[in-house]
């Protein structure tokens, strides 16, 4: 075995719309990507049925299917998508030095970062087992607010994301219930005034989810008052959970500059973090869209940017 780490011209960290469509631009450009998945492959998307909003899908797609759409299309161009997880990097090192798996060394000349961010759930049985089999669980309400059309849902959360979603939902569902913890909200003030005169919600104080009801789809959610301890059922067919998301950037902390939450900053217009020769995409560097062709349209940024990088360094 050879005792000199492999190197890698372009490395991508993640495999969402983002990490893939990054690839696809990386490989025509003859940069020879390598891209490793993550523990995901294919990330959030993958947990996701119906994609009725990416462009180019008239009929929708589902999740899966589109991300092996995107994975075959980044492989025809050469990328060598691999198994495995960045587990630590050291991106101030020139090459930059990253570890697979806690054990395989590897040095790379640019660093695309596109791992993404993990919906935050409650922990629910059910929500999990719901949410697996697409039974009306989702922490998307502007992915999957339209299937619940003439419907009443209810949606958990109390920031300004909750408020921002309780309210597109009313313009589509006859009712939605919002679930807040305590007597009051996190969300900015115009934000609740836009809630509370939305005659189609009804905001539940001091009130947390007990349990969801349903064999296959949601059939109803439990909630209890934390104050009265009284027990309400609400007959709804779709529960959203809006209580934030975490971006997966805990291995490059101190090292990349990122806000307090955790979401890697950019140059504002570019994908250029803090460190030259390595790009953040998708929704490890985006709190404010979060949808997947947003994320992919960041990834084209990533590799455009990696590429004239490496140009650069080149004519030196």
């Amino acid at each position: 075995m050879s005792s000199t780490p492999e190197h890698i011209h372009c490395l991508i960290i993640g495999s969402g719309p983002a990490g893939y469509t990054a690839a696809i631009y990386a490989a025509r450009a003859d940069l020879k990507p390598v891209l490793y998945t993550g523990l995901t492959p294919g990330g959030q998307l993958t947990e996701t049925t119906e994609v009725d909003n990416f462009p180019g899908y008239p009929k929708g797609i589902t999740g899966p299917v589109l991300m092996e759409d995107l994975k075959a299309q980044a492989e025809r161009f050469g990328t060598q998508v691999r198994f495995g997880m960045v587990t630590k990097a050291d991106l101030k090192s020139n090459p930059k030095r990253l570890w697979v798996d806690e054990s395989t060394e590897i040095t790379a000349d640019t660093v695309i970062i596109s791992t993404g961010a993990s919906a935050k759930w409650l922990g629910l049985e059910n929500e999990t087992r719901l949410r697996m089999n697409a039974g009306g669980v989702s922490a998307c309400a502007v992915c999957d607010g339209f299937f619940f059309k003439g419907q009443e849902v209810a949606i958990v959360g109390a920031g300004d994301t909750a408020a921002e979603e309780a309210t597109y939902l009313a313009k589509l569902c006859k009712k939605v219930y919002m679930i807040v913890r305590k007597g009051e909200m996190r969300a900015s003030k115009a934000m609740q005034h836009r809630v509370l005169n939305t005659p189609n919600i009804e905001v539940l104080w001091n009130t947390e989810t007990h349990d969801i009801l349903g064999k296959d789809t949601v059939e109803a959610v439990v909630v209890k008052n934390s104050q009265s301890g009284e027990l309400r059922t609400l007959n709804v067919t779709g529960f959203f959970v809006a209580i934030g998301h975490k971006p997966n950037t805990d291995i490059f902390k101190g090292q990349l500059d990122m806000d307090e939450l955790g979401y890697l900053q950019v140059v504002p217009g570019s994908s250029k973090t803090n460190i030259e020769g390595v790009f953040a995409v998708g929704d490890c560097a985006d709190k404010t869209y979060r949808q997947a062709v947003t994320a992919a349209g960041s990834g084209c940024m990533g590799a455009l940017d990696a590429e004239r990088y490496l140009a650069s360094v080149m004519a030196h």
